[in-house]
């Protein structure tokens, strides 16, 4: 029988131990976090109904978007996603802050939404009225995108 040479021993070991390394490292999930959703104590400092768009500015920042109906609310996103592997990526959060402004530019309303179950959820909620325009405004926008006809954009109709 033939007898490995000593250094080829600790070779083997040594690729042994890389290879492993190598496999483990390849299996550590990587988290990626995008956008920039405000924290439950930066929104606390905002005062529904007495602070305006240059307050909440100082306080938070400028959105990443603002309302369609002119600019009634701002919207903050955030997303955090985790990768394995060779596998797809997983959103394992996501939040939306909306904060919506009255026609004199305080602020009315302050929500957030996260990412449940597939479904838009409130979990906070301040409001000084019985209006919340931004959450219909969201969601008519969301239940029409299931109902474009090409023939109504093409002008066939």
């Amino acid at each position: 029988m033939r007898q490995a040479k000593p250094g080829h021993q600790g070779l083997r070991r040594s690729a042994f131990f890389a290879l492993l390394a190598v496999a483990l490292v390849a299996c550590t999930p990587l988290i990626r976090h995008f956008g920039y959703a405000p924290s439950d104590g930066e929104l606390a400092e905002i005062v529904v109904g007495v602070d305006g768009r240059d307050r909440v500015e100082e306080l938070i920042g400028f959105p990443a978007a603002e309302g369609m109906i002119e600019g009634d609310a701002w919207y903050y996103l955030s997303a955090r996603q985790k990768t394995v592997a060779y596998r797809a990526p997983q959103t394992t959060d996501r939040q939306l802050v909306a904060i919506s402004f009255s026609p004199d530019g305080t602020v009315r309303n302050i929500e957030r939404f996260t990412l449940a179950d597939g479904r838009v959820i409130t979990l906070s909620r301040r409001v000084t009225d019985d209006q919340t325009k931004g959450v219909s405004f969201l969601r008519q926008l969301l239940g029409n995108l299931g109902r474009i006809d090409a023939g109504q954009i093409l002008g066939d109709g």
